[in-house]
């Protein structure tokens, strides 16, 4: 699968850890960055990513700040993103499976290495269940989008 990855300041380490886990589970990786862990903005990194999963140039999208709290919010402001910030693997599961969720947001400050790469390869390794209340509700998300 091919997958982007961004970060601001306080997600670059974990953001880091990420791409190079999943290089090494065999997928092809876009790091848009941050590529230090001086001081930059989240939205920067949330249109990057949310950009490369839109023009379908990637599969999805991981995303990591401080909480996941503010990429999630930045990337559920762009049209066809479903940003889903979750801390433990059965949200992102779940937010996969149910939601069709394109991009996933942690937290750097909430989560560790471990927590970090569970939650993601559990976000990456879900499908879209595809059933028609899901599909139903999914299409009722995008009509909010006015």
């Amino acid at each position: 699968m091919k997958i982007a990855v961004g970060s601001d300041h306080a997600g670059y380490y974990i953001k880091n850890q990420l791409r190079d886990m999943l290089r090494s589970s065999g997928h092809e990786v876009i790091d848009f960055g941050a590529d230090n862990d001086q001081s930059s903005d989240y939205p920067d990194y949330a249109e990057l990513v949310s950009g490369a999963v839109l023009r379908n140039d990637v599969e999805r999208g991981v995303l990591v700040c401080g909480t996941g709290v503010g990429m999630s919010i930045a990337a559920n402001k762009i049209h066809g993103i479903r940003a889903a910030s979750c801390s433990e693997p059965v949200s992102a599961t779940l937010s996969r499976s149910h939601n069709d969720a394109n991009v996933v947001c942690l937290g750097e400050r909430i989560v560790g290495p471990e927590m970090a790469n569970e939650i993601v390869r559990a976000f990456i390794a879900t499908p879209f269940s595809n059933s028609d209340r899901h599909r139903r509700r999914i299409e009722k998300i995008s009509g909010l989008d006015k």
